[in-house]
């Protein structure tokens, strides 16, 4: 900022902050901002944080309707003890612009494949049409996000937070620098059918090449905000710090194999991100080291890590600002925390 005002007294810039850009920047504490939003062009219309929010309750699962960011902002500190969330990958395909037709079924941003042997395959979403523009934004928009949840985590706190391959690199990097320290990575291992194809408009000249790697794994970033004193210290205040074990003999591991989401859950929940419950009810379970906590999911989407909570016996709270997809979830919930996995 310096460079572009040149040198100022910092209760110049504050009172700057406070007085024009009041939708961009939070005052945290006496003296500190932090971004509360961001910016991004207007032909993506990304809804908009509500006044009123609607709410509802199944078990230990709350699910609310409203934008994740202002829910945050107003939750009280050190309140909530792991997140686990599958958000959006970027910002374009969740647009009410993109969404409108994905249900349309005319696709935009989303590649809606073909079936395959049989089985109607989920849409994607084409990361390769992101522009410039848009990782920059999806980089402000995960660094505002991990500023706004870490104040309200616990210290220990686990953040698992799935990714793709391509994109990654910009979400970790946006946590790490809001404060979030990184752990490393989940691996779901996982056939897809993203990737492995043959040059568009050249598969015969080129037969023998696959443009991308045919993806066999899925990144879930693992982030925690720091401990306070040592684990076992983090562990007795906050019962955080660590996951819990599978059992005595074996520890939580950072490599899970799973299927693809069934269709006896995609039935209840029309999701085009859906996970499995077989897959999210290992993660969630070891995300709470001492089995005690609430668990946060953002971005609920369809509910299913809500429903895993449920499942294994967690509180949990999810957020959801799309009409449509707090409707599905609050049908899907029930359902798929009832799901038998055997």
């Amino acid at each position: 900022m310096i460079d572009l005002i040149g040198a100022v007294p910092s209760s110049s810039v504050r009172s700057y902050l406070q007085l024009n850009t009041p939708t961009l920047f939070a005052r945290m504490e006496r003296a500190q901002y932090s971004l509360s939003g961001f910016q991004v062009a207007p032909e993506l219309s990304l809804p908009t944080p509500r006044d009123e929010t609607e709410s509802f309750q199944y078990g230990r699962a709350s699910l609310i309707l409203e934008d994740c960011t202002a829910w945050l902002n107003r939750q009280p500190a050190n309140s909530l003890h792991a997140v686990v969330t599958d958000p959006p990958y970027g910002l374009v395909e969740y647009s009410s612009i993109e969404q409108s037709k994905l249900r349309s079924g005319k696709g935009g941003v989303w590649r809606v494949p073909p079936s395959f042997d049989g089985s109607k395959r989920a849409p994607l979403p084409r990361f390769t049409v992101l522009t410039p523009a848009d990782l920059e934004a999806l980089e402000k928009f995960f660094l505002a996000w991990g500023r706004s949840l870490i104040r309200v985590l616990v210290p220990g706190a686990n953040v698992v937070v799935a990714s793709n391959p391509l994109l990654s690199y910009l979400v970790s990097g946006a946590l790490a620098r809001a404060g979030l320290e990184r752990r490393g990575e989940l691996i779901r291992l996982v056939m897809t059918m993203r990737g492995g194809d043959r040059p568009k408009a050249a598969h015969v000249e080129f037969d023998g090449v696959s443009v991308m790697p045919r993806s066999m794994w899925e990144p879930w970033l693992l982030f925690r905000k720091p401990l306070e004193g040592r684990v076992q210290d983090n562990l007795r205040k906050w019962g955080t710090g660590g996951f819990r074990r599978i059992s005595a003999d074996k520890p939580f591991g950072d490599v899970i194999e799973s299927a693809p989401t069934r269709a006896s859950e995609r039935k209840f929940a029309n999701h085009p991100s859906l996970k499995p419950q077989a897959f999210l009810r290992k993660v969630i379970r070891g995300v709470l080291p001492l089995g005690e906590g609430t668990i946060l999911d953002p971005f609920a989407g369809s509910a299913s890590t809500l429903a895993a909570s449920e499942a294994v016996g967690y509180q949990s709270i999810g957020i959801e600002q799309d009409r449509a997809y707090f409707e599905l979830a609050k049908e899907a919930l029930p359902k798929l925390a009832s799901l038998s996995l055997d």
